[in-house]
């Protein structure tokens, strides 16, 4: 339960077969595109003209996932010793690239009311960050969504500032019970103001590894510049795949849509009915529920449940600064059974830490939370 993912969508296996044999089409050529395939970014921009977002090919760079393209413009937007805004919870690998390039985080929260806009502003007039951090839609691992007014009222603060926002959209076609999906937040601002982050990974499997940015031109006259010292494009047969896996988008959605509310229903129920004094928030979409605990002990729940051989994340793992013990982020994405051998033993962990059947040593947890930060 470490992993929020999904295994590979039924229409793979063919997409694989098909871009196999358009392969040779290509084997003339020498192979080495840090843009991408012009077909591919072609399907790309027309996925977001569909959203409603205006977007040519040439407004998109294929990357070798989404982990790829977040480090990539880490690099190319951060100075070490810039500042760099993220969200508190946020996904730990965005965070880790985002150090990696030299920044230093400054976090704004996301809680049970959503993104705190008072608190973004004043984060942001206080530090004047290089770039912010977003994830607006199915926020990993909360999620929330951002309403729309608050979409522009944010991108319009960033702007104002000279802050560049990166969307990570990897979540954001996951939904579950929603009729209608937001459009990308770069439908609001100046052109360039959002870099939009997306990928297959979340949606098809998470093995295949291609993913995107779309930008302003310059930027990504800039990105290509920075990649070419870094590697020399995306595989191209993974490009092909992805070009044919794009055409039946829609039906993959789909599926993974009733897959996720059956596995969704099951994991809040079970929530529920197996720690009635945890907090167990409703989610949409996505890919995870964060759960509250009501104690600081994640870390020593999460290290309690693996001893036993289940691997579950804390909440700490999600903070830029060690927060969120009171958190536990339960992926939606098992199956039932699978999901309530894995709950099983996360109820025999908890009954470890807490054997009274009450709350935990909360004294004790904060000893082995300590531990763990210093190593």
């Amino acid at each position: 339960m470490s992993r929020a993912a999904v295994p590979a969508a039924p229409a793979l296996a063919e997409a694989a077969m098909r871009a196999a044999a358009r392969l040779p089409a290509h084997l003339e050529g020498h192979g080495y595109d840090v843009d991408g395939l012009p077909e591919l970014r072609e399907a790309i921009a027309a996925r977001y003209r569909a959203r409603g977002l205006p977007t040519e090919a040439d407004d998109v760079m294929v990357t070798v996932g989404a982990q790829h393209a977040i480090g990539l413009l880490a690099s190319v937007l951060v100075h070490r010793g810039d500042r760099a805004l993220v969200e508190q919870p946020s996904y730990p690998h965005a965070i880790q690239a985002l150090r990696d390039a030299g920044a230093r985080l400054v976090g704004a929260g996301v809680g049970a009311g959503g993104w705190d806009e008072d608190v973004l502003e004043q984060t942001i007039r206080r530090t004047r960050p290089a770039l912010a951090y977003l994830m607006p839609d199915f926020h990993n691992p909360t999620g929330r969504t951002m309403p729309e007014d608050q979409r522009a009222r944010i991108v319009a603060l960033a702007e104002a500032h000279g802050v560049t926002v990166i969307a990570d959209e990897t979540t954001a076609e996951l939904a579950i019970d929603r009729a209608t999906a937001h459009p990308p937040l770069a439908v609001h601002g100046s052109p360039g103001a959002v870099v939009l982050v997306g990928s297959v990974g979340k949606t098809v499997w998470g093995g295949l590894r291609v993913g995107w940015i779309r930008a302003g031109r310059p930027l990504l006259r800039d990105l290509a510049r920075a990649r070419s010292a870094r590697d020399l494009g995306t595989p191209v047969l993974e490009q092909l795949v992805v070009a044919e896996v794009l055409g039946g988008m829609d039906g993959i959605l789909a599926e993974r849509g009733a897959r996720l509310r059956e596995t969704r229903d099951h994991v809040e129920a079970e929530l529920a009915r197996r720690f009635p004094g945890w907090e167990v928030p409703h989610v949409d979409g996505g890919l995870a529920v964060w759960v509250g605990i009501g104690a600081p002990v994640s870390t020593e729940l999460a290290l309690a449940a693996r001893s036993r051989g289940l691997a579950i994340t804390g909440g700490s793992r999600f903070g830029h600064d060690g927060a969120f013990e009171r958190f536990l982020r339960i992926p939606i994405t098992a199956t039932p059974a699978a999901t309530d051998r894995a709950l099983d033993i996360l109820e025999d962990a908890w009954r470890g830490i807490a054997p009274e059947g009450g709350r935990p040593d909360v004294g004790r947890a904060h000893d082995v939370v300590d531990r763990s930060v210093l190593v």
